[in-house]
């Protein structure tokens, strides 16, 4: 009989929600062949060879994981500046705006060449998968040829992820700005019909409208992008968000009519409810806090670069967001960020919280590891609008996991795993001090993207 199933054996450890890490010493997930989970065991007998009766079927391939192994979701990178992948590391500890002129600007109009695109999106997918980032919600250049070229590569490769072309049409130097509104808008329509018509279904590639930020946006282009939003309730938004005070205080010198970005933004269609990503949100008013929750807006919090390019030492008020209910995810921002890791970004999430801690007189507590691991995962999911396919392993989901490995090769620069560790705590040592080297297989949509096949 032909093989139609496959079923996975061993650890699981995967997100519920903020405060409950479900871990499974012996648990079994069925994937069919469209990469859907389409059963979850989550207590089986491992002595058992059939792992009970109600498991047993003739077409299936059983993959059990080895000792050392479990398996954890993918990660979803919730903000991710693909142009910038070359980049990154230069310019840290300058303030945004002469980071942009200095380093970011002559390094994305670059893209204008269609091979230097291909060979460094190429290199970029590749490294994300590698390092377990299965969904990135991806910022191009704002050349729509080099956007199309991204999205070719990540269906290709394998990796889910929703990508836009960035919107620019002043504030930036000659030789990298849009020649008009009408040109914006009219490359814009051009690269969402690409992606529509490369992947139909939205499976793994999806267009996501992308004005940098209103600082690089005349009104007639925010207004324009604001129309797409309202004529296309399947595309999410995603901008900058009172990520630093000078970017806040140019924004408020352009738009002196609004109070602040919430009201720039929502005035303009550009926060449809349920479906903007909202980069860094560092500094935020009561008010904005709730026009975010209002509009079931996402955060993408991205810990890395808020420390290392802006203009200070911005931690996010992320204990906040989770208490009002507002979504949360991570964002790794390579190139304002120096590292391309998610498991950096929840490291450096857990340090800035701690910050945060003293900065509010204990008001708000430090994130957890479970915490910050939701935020990795199904956190960033809810931020994309993929919770209902990605983020942990219900069933009806899609497969995009991780094998991560801890023991022999795998191990890596890893704290060593000692006998008598519990699956808990050899997670924790995971997390805090693992890398990529620990990551032995990557599955998107149940397609193997990084390791070797059992077949």
């Amino acid at each position: 009989m032909a093989e139609t199933l496959r079923l996975f054996v061993g650890p699981v450890i995967h997100s519920l929600s903020t405060s409950h890490l479900e871990i499974l010493p012996h648990a079994a997930l069925f994937v069919d062949i469209h990469g859907q989970i389409t059963k979850f065991c989550k207590h089986v007998d491992p002595d058992d060879a059939n792992f009970g009766p109600d498991l047993v079927q003739d077409n299936v391939k059983i993959h059990r994981l080895a000792p050392g192994q479990f398996l954890i979701p993918g990660f979803v990178d919730t903000h991710n500046h693909a142009p910038q992948w070359a980049q990154r590391g230069l310019g840290q500890g300058m303030h945004i705006l002469d980071w942009l002129d200095a380093i970011t600007f002559p390094n994305e109009a670059r893209f204008a060449d269609p091979d230097h695109a291909r060979r460094v999106y190429s290199s970029c997918v590749d490294g994300f998968l590698r390092q377990g980032i299965t969904t990135a919600s991806y910022y191009g250049s704002l050349h729509a040829e080099a956007t199309k070229i991204l999205a070719d590569l990540c269906l290709a490769k394998g990796q889910r992820a929703l990508i836009g072309k960035c919107n620019m049409s002043r504030n930036s130097p000659d030789y990298y700005r849009e020649p008009s509104v009408e040109a914006s808008l009219r490359a814009t329509e051009d690269c969402i019909a690409h992606v529509r018509a490369l992947d139909p279904e939205g499976s793994l590639v999806r267009y996501v409208l992308t004005p940098r930020f209103a600082i690089s946006c005349d009104p007639e282009l925010l207004q324009g992008l604001g129309h797409l939003a309202r004529e296309n309730p399947d595309l999410h938004v995603q901008t900058h968000f009172n990520e630093a005070e000078q970017e806040m205080a140019f924004t408020k010198e352009l738009f002196p009519q609004f109070a602040c970005e919430a009201d720039l933004y929502e005035h303009y269609g550009l926060l449809p409810v349920g479906r903007s990503i909202l980069a860094h949100c560092c500094h935020m008013s009561d008010y904005e806090m709730g026009r975010l929750r209002e509009l079931d807006c996402g955060v993408a919090h991205c810990p890395i670069s808020n420390m290392t390019v802006g203009g200070g030492f911005m931690a996010a008020p992320v204990r906040d967001f989770l208490r009002r209910g507002i979504k949360v995810g991570l964002g790794t921002d390579s190139g304002g960020g120096f590292s391309s890791s998610m498991l950096d970004a929840m490291r450096q999430a857990m340090i800035a919280s701690h910050a945060r801690e003293v900065m509010s007189k204990g008001e708000d507590k430090g994130l957890s590891v479970d915490e910050v691991f939701n935020l990795a995962t199904l956190g960033g999911a809810r931020v994309c609008g993929l919770e209902r396919e990605v983020g942990n392993f219900e069933a009806g989901k899609q497969f995009d996991a991780i094998v991560v490995g801890t023991l022999g090769n795998e191990q890596g620069i890893m704290t060593m795993v000692e006998e008598g560790d519990s699956l808990r705590t050899t997670f924790e040592k995971f997390i805090m001090t693992g890398d990529d080297r620990n990551m032995a297989e990557v599955y998107v949509r149940g397609r193997l993207v990084k390791g070797v096949s059992k077949a």
